[in-house]
Order: structure tokens, then sequence, then C-alpha cells
């Protein structure tokens, strides 16, 4: 699809314009979130608040990185230093991120889907799988196995941990202060906040959401994107990627921050994340998603993941 063929510069211009007013909202939006999820529990302490919690700070760490990957293609923000900051610091900081390597990976995804060139294919080119090793994979985000494999692979790759002739283990102190500095210092403000406030036992809520619902959230974002399209290996980008129009409940979960918008990402990245829905509509309305895969709630989206 030519865009260019279907909107004139003027409407292009527009739907990538920029607004810093509009990003501080929306860093503002998910620290209210942040926020009131810690206040929940140490307001009303008991089982289901913590629940709760967990499941809105497991959204909210998503939400973190989609506000990354916005920063990292600068259209969050007007400036690049301050998309470089914010994704810095505020954003991949808190999720143990470096914004730098995500990019460098990202972009290429961006090149090259639609293709078995595709860094990311291994992550849905097995799709639909057997219900049972779904949920096995679920299991182990729940459980928090993924996220501590992530973390010992990116150790191991950025040589945090090392091993020597002999087999045995090294862990490199310096190295991950240097390559993570941003990611142990903004997780360390926030602890030194919850000290100052009384409550340091609410970082805890914070971790644990790190290692459960953030990683499953994250897993059926990425499956909605790209699994189990009309056709994987089209360059296409309305046949190998996909848009899931969400309810309320899963902008607070699996779609926060309008990533569930990919298609329209997709076919023009430099559109901020708070015009993708006119995006959309635009695209609709032009007739341009009649061969989309456009899908209603992400429960229809599971089950089209499972054989």
């Amino acid at each position: 699809m030519n865009l260019k063929d279907n909107f004139s510069h003027e409407e292009i211009q527009a739907l990538c314009a920029r607004s810093n007013l509009r990003a501080w909202l929306a860093i503002l939006a998910n620290g209210s979130i942040i926020a009131f999820a810690f206040a929940l529990v140490a307001v009303w302490p008991n089982p289901l608040t913590i629940v709760i919690s967990l499941a809105l700070l497991g959204g909210r760490q998503l939400g973190l990185g989609v506000l990354m990957h916005e920063c990292g293609h600068g259209t969050l923000f007007k400036s690049r230093g301050l998309n470089q900051w914010v994704g810095k610091w505020l954003c991949a900081g808190p999720m143990l991120y470096r914004i730098d390597d995500y990019m460098s990976n990202h972009l290429k995804h961006h090149a090259k889907a639609g293709s078995t060139e595709d860094p990311d294919l291994s992550r849905y080119q097995h799709y639909p799988m057997a219900s049972a090793s779904f949920r096995r994979k679920l299991f182990r985000d729940f459980t928090g196995r993924t996220t501590f494999n992530f973390l010992r692979t990116s150790f191991r790759s950025n040589g945090i941990i090392t091993a020597d002739e002999s087999g045995r283990k090294r862990f490199d102190l310096w190295r991950l202060l240097l390559r993570l500095h941003a990611g142990i210092i903004s997780n360390l403000a926030l602890l030194l906040t919850l000290v100052w406030l009384g409550a340091p036992e609410l970082y805890l809520l914070w971790c644990v959401a790190y290692f459960s619902f953030y990683m499953v959230f994250s897993r059926i974002r990425n499956l909605a994107e790209h699994a189990v399209v009309p056709d994987l290996f089209n360059p296409d980008p309305t046949l190998h990627t996909r848009t899931v129009l969400a309810r309320w409940w899963e902008r607070l979960s699996f779609a926060p921050n309008h990533v569930n918008y990919h298609l329209e990402h997709h076919l023009l990245p430099s559109v901020p994340k708070y015009h993708l829905a006119d995006f959309h509509q635009a695209l609709n309305q032009k007739g341009l998603l009649a061969h989309a895969e456009i899908m209603v709630g992400y429960p229809g989206l599971i089950r089209k993941l499972v054989i």
C-alpha cells in the first residue's frame, strides 16, 4: 500500500504531528495508575486489592515499555533529546531495559516484517499451537520463569555473566552498573519514594508484577500483533500485522497506550500513539482496511492462538 496515493501531504503531516502536552499527559496517566495501584494496597491491604494492584502494575509496566517504544521511534515528544531522556529514565529504566538495545532490534523488525528475516519471527511463527503448550507458556510467564530467563540471557549477552574455561560463572558487577545504571537508579528512586512515604514493602508489588502479570500481558500483546495473521510472509502490513480494537479493561492490561493499533504503526511508524486511532478511522473511511484483520477484543484473539 502506498499511503501517498491515498493521503495528501497535509493529512500525513497532521497525523505525524507531535505534541509535548499529550506526551506528558501520557507519562502522567501511566504514573497516576502506578500510584493508584500502590495506594490501593496501602489503604486497603487484602488479597483482592493485592491482585488488582499487581494486574494494574503489570499493565503499566507494559505501558512503560510501549512509551519507551514511542520514544525510540522519536514520536512521543517533539524533540529528539526529550524522547531520548524520557525514554531512558522514565520508561526503559524502571523496566530494566536499555532503549538503544531495544530499538536496534526493533528497527530490524520493521525492516524485515513479513519475511523470514524478521528477528522477532520466533515469537509468533509457531501459532496456532496446542492449548496445553500455550497454557504451559502462560504458566511460565505467570510464575516468573520467563522473566528470569530473559534477565539471565540479557546478562550473558551483555557480558555481565560470563564463564571461564572451567565453566565457573563470574558476575561482573561493574559491567552491570555501567550498562543498567538507568534501570538501577530508576528502581532505587521508586524504592526510596516508597520509603519516604512510609511503605517500602510496596516495592515488592512492583517486583512481583514484573515477574508475573507483566510478562503474561506482554506475550498476549506480542501475539496479537503478528500471530495467526492472514499471511505472515507477505510484505504488505495489512496481511502480516493485526489491529485489535480494545475494550477499556484491555487498555489497562494487554493494550496500553494505543499499542493495539499495530497495523497502523507498521504502515506509518512516524504516527504518534495519540494519533493512531484517528489514523485507523481515516484508513477505514478510505476503504484501505478491507483485507486487513481487525479484531474486536482479546478473548477472540486468544482463541485463535490455540488448536
